[in-house]
């Protein structure tokens, strides 16, 4: 029994599907086993910031009755994670801040609500950086999530407690946010598929926002065609959501078997200059060779103001944030200090308490470079920028169908070594961030190891509206490698 649990919790979530529909598991069995697993490993890796058990298993419970009234869909039954920033009915929501820390939802976020009428059953809350804010994790109230291939590097972030869970086999697939790189950079550190959809694809409703223009949810799971089936279920229009897009649905797993044949992929000439590791390099031409022989042509093509979208990015996303995060002022709900003199020192000792270091940093940012006098030379300016990196990628795709890079400059760093150098921190999203500024489609496949073993990522990004296509690619070469096969090695002795 036991060998039979061990091969499901490696299964994909096609696997997992016909399995259940097949009748070989219940939905309350394989709960059950990650659950098991969840209270065995979570304490090493701190995955996770909200557990119910009881909660698990009744929904579970009622998968099973779905599918016995035969009204099940294709993922009935199966497991999932919901990274903390999506609102859910009874749920702790905290987007991993203190300010949020006794926030239970009294709603449901639109994907948490599609999820659901999928009969998807939620495993937890995964762990974040707070609001959203970071690219390793440390930033979370909760503590630092572990990288399950090494404890003692970070695993990418925001969405680094739905990666790691992933990657760890402690949820076969979670929901995640990608505001500048927070579905790809973390997938590619631990060794997993990660999406981010076109802006708007995904509705925001639910969502704790962050950058309002930037933020968009997708799914994190082992395999492109998972992510196929989970956008299946995420995407689609919101009339609640005023960025949702109101275009017919789709069914994004229609191209995965497609051939490559004449596909022509782009490799900008910015993205392997100097700043890009050896052995993220190493990999990146390795994958590249395996689509050439899937028959693709290569090309090369320039994104010249690559360098640029780094100060667009930390000027726009913090300028929005310091106006999104002003609603939690200690009033309505949130954290508010046991003592103060009147409403401004209550206003004053609340944020100062509930937010952390990185998110003050960025709401005095963003503040600034929106105030009297400062608003053309940054914010302007920035924007002005972000046209000009979004007609990059335009005058790319008439020359390519899809693009080719690293998702970062290396694999994931060792915990604190770059908490104290917030630059160099940022430095880190440079392969990422144009992708949000442009609001285009982009995911991280796994695609080997560096000397260290520690994951490595290949970047693919599409034209607006091209995630099939993108899944197609993805999923072909996971046809030819076995880097999405692999997981790390865990004990709970």
């Amino acid at each position: 029994m036991r060998g039979k649990y061990e091969i499901m919790i490696n299964s994909t979530l096609k696997m997992l599907s016909g399995d259940l529909a097949a009748g070989k598991v219940s939905a309350e069995e394989l709960a059950k086993q990650y659950l098991q697993r969840i209270d065995a490993l979570n304490p090493q890796l701190n995955a996770f910031i909200s557990l119910d058990h009881e909660r698990t298993l009744a929904e579970a419970r009622a998968a099973d009755a779905r599918r016995a009234r035969g009204e099940a869909g294709v993922l009935t039954g199966v497991p999932l994670v919901h990274k903390d920033i999506f609102c859910q009915q009874g749920w702790k929501t905290s987007c991993g801040s203190r300010m949020l820390d006794n926030f239970v939802s009294p709603y449901d976020a639109t994907v948490v609500e599609r999820c659901a009428k999928a009969g998807l059953v939620t495993l937890g809350r995964a762990n974040m950086d707070e609001f959203a804010m970071g690219s390793s994790n440390e930033n979370s109230w909760y503590g630092a999530v572990k990288n399950p291939w090494d404890l003692t590097a970070i695993p990418g972030g925001s969405s680094g407690g739905s990666a790691a869970a992933v990657a760890a086999r402690l949820a076969p697939v979670a929901t995640a946010t990608d505001t500048g790189g927070s579905i790809r950079q973390p997938a590619s550190h631990c060794g997993v598929t990660g999406i981010k959809p076109t802006y708007g694809v995904v509705s925001r409703f639910g969502m704790v926002a962050f950058a309002s223009s930037l933020d968009q949810g997708g799914p994190i799971a082992q395999t492109a065609e998972d992510c196929a089936l989970m956008l299946n279920v995420m995407a689609g229009f919101d009339a609640r959501d005023s960025t949702s897009l109101e275009r017919a649905g789709e069914d994004y797993t229609r191209d995965l078997d497609q051939s490559l044949e004449g596909l022509r992929i782009g490799l900008p000439r910015e993205y392997f200059a100097e700043g890009l590791s050896a052995d993220v390099a190493r990999v990146i031409d390795d994958a590249v060779a395996e689509f050439r022989k899937l028959g693709a042509e290569i090309v090369e093509i320039s994104l010249p103001n690559t360098e640029l979208s780094i100060p667009a990015y930390y000027v726009i996303a913090p300028a929005e944030a310091s106006s999104n995060l002003s609603r939690f002022d200690g009033v309505r709900y949130g954290h508010r200090a046991s003592e103060y003199r009147d409403l401004a020192d209550m206003y004053e000792k609340s944020r100062a308490e509930g937010f952390g270091s990185e998110v003050k940093r960025r709401i005095m940012v963003g503040t600034y470079v929106l105030s009297h006098g400062y608003y053309d030379a940054y914010y302007l300016k920035a924007q002005k920028i972000r046209r000009l990196v979004s007609n990059d990628f335009q005058d790319a795709f008439r020359e390519c169908d899809v693009i080719l890079g690293p998702v970062a400059p290396t694999a994931a760093f060792n915990i604190g070594e770059k908490s104290g150098d917030q630059v160099q921190m940022y430095l880190s999203d440079i392969y990422t961030l144009s992708v949000n500024l442009a609001g285009l489609p982009g995911m991280s496949v796994p695609a080997g190891f560096d000397g260290q073993g520690r994951p490595v990522g290949l970047q693919i990004i599409g034209n607006y509206f091209a995630e099939a296509k993108m899944l197609n690619v993805a999923h072909r070469f996971q046809q030819v490698t076995d880097w999405h096969t692999r997981a790390p090695a865990l004990s709970s002795d």
